[in-house]
C-alpha cells in the first residue's frame, strides 16, 4: 500500500500517522521527494481499511499495490482448489454439470427431472426450495418441504443436491444439503456469508446483480476469512443497459478470474440470458473459456413452470445440449465428470 501525503504535512503529523499504521503489523517506509512525501507499507495490508487511512488529515491519496483479498488470491495459493462433493470433484480438471428445476414444485416434478438430467449426463441436481422473487406475489418456494423433496431425489438418483439459502435463520435446514448456494441478491449479505464461513460445507457464491469481480472475490473472502475454504464462484450475468437478455453473460470473467483466484468457477447461462434457446451456445462458450462447472435449469414442463419457465430446457432439449457439451468438454481436455456415487 502506498500513502501519498498532502503538502505541508509536519514531521510530527507524519510520525503520528506512521505510529498509527504500525498497529496493523506492517512496516512503514517514508520517502521524501522534492515535491511530495510518500509512506510505503510493507506486509499484509488486507486488514487495513483504505477509507480510514484516507480520512487522516494529512493523507492526499491511498493506493493498493496488492489486491485486498488474501485467502481467495492465487498469488498466495497458486494451486487450483479442488472441492469434493460425494465423489465429484469441482475444480479438478473434469467438468461438472449441475442441472434441475428453478423451483422445487412437487415431489413428482423434481424426481422426474432428477432422473432425466442424470440420464443425460448431469453430475449434480439443482433446485430452489427458497426462491427470491421480484414480486411478493410470485411463488416463493416450498421451504423445508422443498429441501426434503430434493433429498428424496438424491436418494433416487445419487446426485448431490445444490439449493439456495436466503436467510440466516434457515441455515439449520441446510445441514444435509451438499452445496449451499448464495444467490445474486445475497452476494453482499455479509452476516450470512460469515455464518457460511463457519460451516464445513461447500458454498456456491453467485456474482451480484451488478457486482464487479473484485466485489465477488471480496464476498468469497468473507466466507474464507471465517475458515471455510470450500467456495465455488458463479458467473450468472450482470445487469447493464442492455435489455435484449435478462442479464449480460460476462464470459471474459472466467479466464480473468482464473488469473486472480484459485477457486473453481461455475457459469449459469440460464439466469444470465433468461432465454432457453441461448443456453446451449452460451454453455458451449463457457466451457471454451475454462469454466469448471455449468448450472443449467431443466423442467419437465417449462410452459407450466411455477417460476422461470422461459429459461428452462425440457429434458429432451437438455439431452441434446449435453451431447454438444460433452464434445466441447472433450475437445478442451476437460471431459464431464463420470464419477459414480
Amino acid at each position: 500500500m502506498v500513502i501519498i501525503l498532502k503538502d505541508g504535512a509536519t514531521k510530527t503529523q507524519v510520525n503520528d500517522l506512521m505510529d498509527w499504521l504500525t498497529r496493523f503489523d506492517v512496516k512503514t517506509n517514508l520517502v521524501e521527494g522534492v515535491h511530495s512525501k510518500i509512506i510505503g507499507l510493507i506486509g499484509d495490508t488486507t486488514g487495513i481499511d483504505i477509507e480510514s487511512v484516507q480520512s487522516q488529515k494529512i493523507v492526499e491519496a491511498v493506493k493498493r499495490v496488492q489486491e485486498p483479498y488474501k485467502n481467495a488470491n492465487r498469488r498466495f495459493h497458486p494451486d487450483n482448489t479442488v472441492i469434493e462433493v460425494r465423489g465429484r470433484k469441482i475444480g479438478g480438471g473434469a467438468l461438472n454439470v449441475i442441472a434441475g428445476p428453478c423451483s422445487v414444485e412437487t415431489e413428482e416434478q423434481t424426481i422426474k427431472t432428477a432422473i432425466a438430467v442424470k440420464e443425460a449426463g448431469a453430475t449434480m441436481l439443482r433446485g430452489g426450495a427458497f426462491k427470491p422473487r421480484t414480486s411478493p406475489y410470485a411463488f416463493q418456494g416450498l421451504g423445508k418441504e422443498g429441501i426434503d423433496i430434493l433429498k428424496k431425489a438424491r436418494e433416487e438418483t445419487g446426485l448431490p443436491i445444490v439449493t439456495e439459502v436466503m436467510d440466516l435463520s434457515d441455515l439449520d435446514l441446510f445441514e444435509d444439503v451438499d452445496i449451499i448456494q448464495v444467490g445474486a441478491r445475497n452476494s453482499q449479505n455479509f452476516t450470512l456469508l460469515k455464518a457460511l464461513g463457519r460451516c464445513d460445507k461447500p458454498v456456491l457464491l453467485k456474482r451480484g446483480l451488478s457486482g464487479t469481480l473484485q466485489e465477488l472475490l471480496m464476498s468469497a473472502e468473507y466466507i474464507m476469512s471465517e475458515g471455510n475454504t470450500k467456495v465455488i464462484l458463479c458467473e450468472r450475468g450482470i445487469r447493464t443497459y442492455e435489455t435484449a437478455t435478462r442479464n449480460v453473460l460476462d464470459l471474459a470473467s472466467v479466464p480473468l478470474l482464473k488469473q486472480k483466484t484459485h477457486l473453481p468457477i461455475t457459469v449459469d447461462p440460464s439466469h444470465a440470458t433468461g432465454v432457453a434457446s441461448l443456453i446451449e451456445p452460451c454453455a458451449l462458450g463457457a466451457i471454451a473459456v475454462g469454466c469448471d462447472a455449468l448450472e443449467i435449469e431443466v423442467h419437465i414442463d417449462p410452459q407450466h413452470a411455477w417460476s422461470d419457465g422461459a429459461q428452462s430446457l425440457t429434458p429432451e432439449q437438455f439431452t441434446a445440449t449435453m451431447e454438444k457439451l460433452r464434445a466441447m468438454a472433450e475437445f478442451c481436455g476437460r471431459p464431464i465428470d463420470t464419477a459414480e456415487n
